[in-house]
């Protein structure tokens, strides 16, 4: 049986985009640990491939090899995947929220060992790209037509491996490779632009040879049109440098609180409460 990709209307992914956030607040919450803020930023680019018709995948069948793959390198940002993975059918709310607990499998990053859907182990950052090429080059020489994605964080480009794996990519001509940099600013130890400045990321991108596309990355509509275009680009690997906030979906709330990072910071019961509310409203 042919593995097929969910997809929704542009109403019905802003709908699965919220309620992926409430997940992430309430999972958080739940576990007294955890990255939201993180896991908020990206979670409109989680959402368009999980329910806007790219990534063929199958519960019942998860390490099925006709599938395609999801590496998220970012792997603090767990949260957002464990929430979109639920909604897929993979895992049930009641489950999820055992994050971080004693003997759960769903731990503070992603254990492949442990859990289906998990296509890699990550959390160590900058290895992300490294593991999605070769997986890359392994469809590419059992000649399938699967894509793999890899969503990696704007702090993690400061490793030298993923500049690695970028040229590599390139000489390999990796079309099926796909990677997304989710660039909100920040990194555990403050702004990225003050701990290691990269410069213009879209043109680094460029100058290792990948086709490069520059969008604001909680801008659904924008998310949507890049991995269209993304997909259709055969002769070589696309790099999406995806602009997004931390906490985005309830920024407000969060320069209330007078901290637009909060990186590992789950929200006290009575701040998720608000913010749930105001998701609601939203």
């Amino acid at each position: 049986m042919a593995l097929e990709a969910v997809s929704l209307d542009s109403d019905g992914l802003k709908a699965k985009a919220k309620r992926i956030r409430e997940l992430i607040i309430k999972i958080t919450t739940e576990a007294g640990s955890g990255h939201p803020s993180s896991s908020l930023s990206a979670t409109e680019v989680v959402t368009a491939l999980h329910f806007g018709g790219f990534l063929k995948l199958d519960p019942k069948s998860p390490r099925d090899p006709g599938r395609d793959r999801f590496i998220l390198s970012k792997g603090h940002a767990v949260p957002v995947l464990y929430a979109a993975l639920c909604e897929r059918g993979y895992f049930t709310e009641e489950q999820i929220m055992t994050l971080r607990k004693l003997g759960s499998p769903f731990e503070g990053h992603p254990n492949a060992a442990k859990l289906p859907g998990m296509e890699a182990s990550t959390g160590s950052l900058g290895q992300g790209l490294s593991i999605g090429l070769g997986m890359a080059l392994g469809m590419k020489a059992d000649k399938t037509d699967g894509h793999v994605y890899v969503l990696m964080g704007d702090g993690e480009i400061d490793e030298g491996q993923v500049w690695e794996a970028m040229a590599a990519a390139d000489k390999y001509k990796c079309g099926n490779l796909i990677g997304i940099i989710d660039v909100n600013g920040y990194q555990q130890t403050g702004a990225t632009d003050a701990v290691l400045d990269m410069g213009p990321l879209a043109k680094k991108c460029e100058a290792f040879g990948w086709h490069t596309l520059e969008i604001q990355g909680n801008d659904m509509n924008e998310v949507m049109d890049a991995l269209k275009k993304a997909k259709a680009e055969t002769g070589k690997p696309t790099c999406i440098v995806s602009h997004t906030k931390k906490g985005a979906g309830i920024l407000p709330l969060m320069e209330k609180w007078g901290d637009t990072n909060m990186h590992g910071q789950p929200l006290s019961a009575d701040k998720a409460k608000e913010a749930l509310e105001y998701l609601s409203k939203a």
